[in-house]
């Protein structure tokens, strides 16, 4: 079969009530502004984006009504940023304006790949932050209904919880509710009012508490990880290893809930004693993504929250199942210290160096598993016994990268179809290619076999 595809139309959704105002950036606004000024013309890697098919598909006029409604429920998708006179960076809520919808019209079979052409093109393309609403919307339309659906949100409006609360609010007004509505369901701070937060009396002590957790932590850490000489210059280009596990997805079920511990804790554990395996180092590091969810009014806030935590985890030499339970208790503490001003942390940082050394923070953990609409399977392999979904597992190398500053490995986790991935990017001349493997098999091992030890087939 031939299957047609074309552009059809380009809408420019406008929007025109709404709050509306200027005050100085969240810590979050300023973190991503100053990372995505450094990267200049490469700044679109900084874009958060996220796309799937929409089944049963939804009528496209009940989507582009819901795009405005969208807008006036979040602010932060109506939001420029500047600097101020003074220097300071500022955050611009417009009461009007437009945001760009991106409409493919094709047949049903090709929905989702002509969906993910559309999207990558919008996420190849930067946003100028002082001028654009820092949102794009790409939809592939089958006979009038909404097939494919994909956000492409500049990372200073949102991080990667918030991406998921804005596709779920989308849905929610398409549903026929209203701003209200969500609003009232799902309370949460603005990115104007959480910056009053943080320039009060209280929002500095909590960043000062913040940063000094960090000191404490960088005085105790390892000062080198990867402590031999590195087995030649800095690689060029990191290569990316996609590792797809199904058994991992079940395993890491079954041993988080037979040890207490989150899903995040098992393999921040798994990656600590494999770290010591190949390093000799029984206390690794990790900057961890946080979401910063642990105030109850930025649960559900769609803004730039996510930040940084500092993981050290002493004793990785010990049993596996034993790290897992101290994994949990550590981490819990280094989360809700996770939300500080970036810049007065990297100056502490840059101070601490020059002083002596500092705990080796080139290891990178993110756990992105709940931030992608999953949805059931047919066949699940995750659900089939460990015996059987084991031989499963993949490895891929798809792509070289570029180099990660101040980075040996960052590892991301994923949910995928019936299965859990693992992406590592990584610096060849500490971790070549051989040990990359051995690493995420070996991740994969200590959580299976410890899931077949609490009793899982």
């Amino acid at each position: 079969m031939t299957v047609s595809t074309r552009v059809s139309r380009v809408e420019n959704v406008g929007f025109s009530s709404g709050s509306s105002g200027t005050g100085p950036a969240t810590w979050g606004q300023q973190a991503i502004w100053d990372a995505v000024t450094k990267l200049g013309p490469e700044a679109h890697r900084y874009n958060i984006c996220i796309g799937f098919p929409v089944e049963p598909g939804i009528p496209v006029d009940q989507v582009l009504e819901a795009v405005p409604k969208l807008l006036q429920l979040h602010e932060s998708l109506r939001t420029r940023l500047q600097p101020g006179p003074d220097g300071q960076l500022l955050q611009i809520v417009d009461a009007e304006g437009s945001v760009p919808v991106h409409l493919l019209e094709s047949d049903a079979e090709q929905a989702e790949a002509r969906g993910r052409e559309l999207l990558a093109g919008l996420a190849g393309r930067s946003f100028d932050c002082a001028v654009d609403c820092p949102a794009r919307i790409a939809v592939v339309e089958t006979d009038g209904l909404m097939t494919f659906v994909g956000f492409c949100l500049s990372h200073t409006a949102v991080d990667g919880w918030g991406l998921s609360r804005v596709v779920m609010d989308l849905f929610a007004l398409a549903r026929g509710e209203s701003p209200e509505q969500v609003r009232e369901q799902h309370p949460a701070l603005q990115p104007l009012e959480e910056a009053a937060f943080q320039t009060s009396e209280r929002g500095r002590k909590r960043d000062a508490n913040a940063r000094e957790f960090w000191a404490k932590k960088l005085r105790l850490g390892p000062r080198a990880i990867f402590s031999g000489p590195p087995a030649g210059p800095r690689a060029e280009t990191f290569p990316l290893a996609v590792f797809n596990s199904p058994s991992l997805a079940r395993g890491v079920e079954v041993v988080s809930a037979g040890h207490r511990a989150s899903g995040s804790s098992v393999l921040l554990a798994a990656a600590s004693v494999m770290l010591f395996r190949m390093t000799g180092t029984p206390d690794p590091m990790f900057q961890v993504v946080v979401s910063n969810r642990f105030r109850s009014d930025l649960m559900h806030a769609v803004s730039t929250v996510a930040q940084e935590g500092l993981i050290h985890l002493p004793d990785a030499d010990r049993e596996f199942a034993e790290v897992v339970r101290r994994a949990q208790a550590v981490t819990l503490s280094s989360y809700r210290n996770a939300y500080y001003d970036k810049r007065l942390l990297d100056q502490d940082i840059e101070r601490m160096r020059e002083e002596g050394a500092i705990a080796d923070l080139s290891c990178i953990f993110n756990d992105r598993r709940d931030l992608v609409p999953h949805y059931p399977m047919e066949g699940d392999p995750s659900k089939l016994p460990l015996a059987q979904s084991r031989p499963l597992t993949t490895l891929d190398w798809p792509e070289e990268c570029e180099p990660r500053l101040g980075t040996t490995f960052a590892m991301d986790a994923h949910h995928a179809p019936g299965s859990l991935e693992l992406l590592i990017t990584a610096d060849t001349a500490r971790m070549p290619r051989p040990d990359i493997e051995a690493f995420l098999y070996g991740i994969e091992k200590l959580v299976v076999d410890e899931a077949m030890a609490l009793g899982c087939d």
